[in-house]
């Protein structure tokens, strides 16, 4: 599979963005998709991801994005994008779109938080926010 994120900007904090993400050579079934993203200096985080279900998409997000962050997916389109509301400093960083290989998440449990549980990865884009 193939991913490649967009979007990225500089914004002033309260400002919002959407990021998009392309995916091509990938099948549609099970599996996570998910956005990541490394501030300087740190560990890369997940931020949201989503489990494509046969019985319909399941949403997880990070306690700093619950509430502003919205995750979604075109299957169609194929692309998975993340809408980000309300940002702030906190969360300038790159940002990185992931994917797996077919998998099975059972209700109770979510997608994978580090990017080790992902197979595909792709370049990422930078958001920064300023006051």
């Amino acid at each position: 599979a193939q991913l490649a994120a967009s979007g990225g900007g500089s914004v002033h904090t309260g400002g919002s963005l959407r990021l998009s993400c392309s995916v091509s050579d990938y099948t549609d079934g099970n599996r996570c998709l998910a956005w990541f993203r490394r501030a300087p200096g740190t560990q890369r985080e997940g931020v949201a991801s989503v489990y494509t279900a046969s019985r319909g998409d399941r949403t997880y997000y990070a306690d700093s994005a619950k509430g502003r962050f919205t995750i979604t997916r075109d299957s169609a389109k194929r692309t998975l994008a993340l809408q980000m509301n309300s940002l702030t400093i906190e969360d300038t960083a790159e940002y990185y779109c992931a994917a797996t290989r077919s998998v099975s998440v059972a209700r109770t449990a979510t997608c994978p938080w580090t990017p080790d549980g992902y197979t595909y990865e792709g370049e990422g884009t930078q958001v920064t926010v300023s006051s």
